[in-house]
């Protein structure tokens, strides 16, 4: 297994090591107040809170970003120095579902140049369910004066993706459920679809029935059907906001097929223009 998954077994050893540092991103879009809320009540001993919302997201500018647009740099790398980020840190990274939001957090810390990030198989469930420690203290970070290097690779736009569409030298791949893929249901977001000439890969089918990561094998297995001329700079994964499309990447990432690039606006910065073209039905 790859550094970009860890154990909760490794994670329990290195509580007290204090070049570890763990983050807590619970988070639920039905309710942005649940996540935090939980970890006020409990958490893995030492995890600073990681809000979606407020840490890993700037505000929405409607009909202008997605849902979850990337924060400001300067705002970005506030947060990094006041979380007492390092180039030297290890992080590790849990939420309550299968990675999702852990995944954002992962990417963007890997975007920024830390090279040591992992998120945790299994998260907060696996965590409680072992009997490891928990308590509701909010730990005491001591400031960073932290330069990210940004891997400006590892983003496309709207205008790379409109391209990369019609281009068989790349490929645009859509991490939604397949039922939204389809168009079939949308409960997010104003405009069913997919971008046209994406292929559909739902982000969930990267964990097992026991929501633990699949293997580097059954991952590489699972991404085999891409083209297989078509190296990860070439492909670009989207969803519907710029977060779970980070757990596809992750998996592709941890199957060892290289680091692909990110529509960081997805398909709900897609519709925001009109004039962008919009498909349903199945995949191409």
């Amino acid at each position: 297994m790859s550094d970009s998954i860890i154990s909760p077994q490794r994670v329990l050893k290195h509580l007290a090591d204090p070049e570890w540092i763990i983050f807590d991103a619970r988070f639920s879009l039905a309710d942005p107040t649940l996540g935090e809320t939980a970890y006020l009540a409990g958490h893995i001993p030492g995890a600073i809170y990681a809000h979606l919302d407020r840490d890993l997201s700037r505000p929405v500018e409607p009909g202008i970003t997605g849902r979850h647009p990337l924060p400001h740099k300067s705002d970005w790398e506030k947060t990094l120095r006041q979380w007492g980020v390092r180039q030297s840190s290890q992080i590790v990274i849990y939420d309550d579902q299968i990675g999702g939001i852990a995944s954002r957090l992962w990417w963007m810390l890997k975007w920024s140049g830390i090279s040591g990030v992992a998120v945790m198989d299994g998260g907060w469930v696996a965590w409680q369910e072992i009997g490891y420690p928990v308590d509701a203290l909010i730990p005491v970070r001591h400031p960073s004066e932290y330069e990210p290097d940004y891997r400006e690779e590892w983003i496309v736009s709207a205008e790379d993706v409109n391209k990369w569409r019609l281009d068989p030298q790349h490929v645009v791949v859509d991490s939604r459920e397949a039922i939204r893929y389809r168009g079939e249901s949308e409960p997010i977001d104003p405009v069913a679809g997919h971008i046209p000439g994406a292929v559909n890969f739902p982000f969930a089918d990267n964990v097992s029935k026991s929501k633990h990561w699949k293997s580097p094998h059954l991952l590489r297995d699972r991404f085999k059907s891409l083209p297989p001329d078509v190296s990860a700079e070439n492909i670009a994964f989207y969803c519907g906001s710029g977060v779970t499309a980070c757990h596809n990447i992750l998996a592709y990432h941890q199957a060892g097929l290289g680091m692909p690039a990110l529509y960081t606006g997805s398909w709900s910065h897609w519709i925001t223009d009109p004039d962008r073209p919009v498909a349903t039905g199945e995949q191409p």
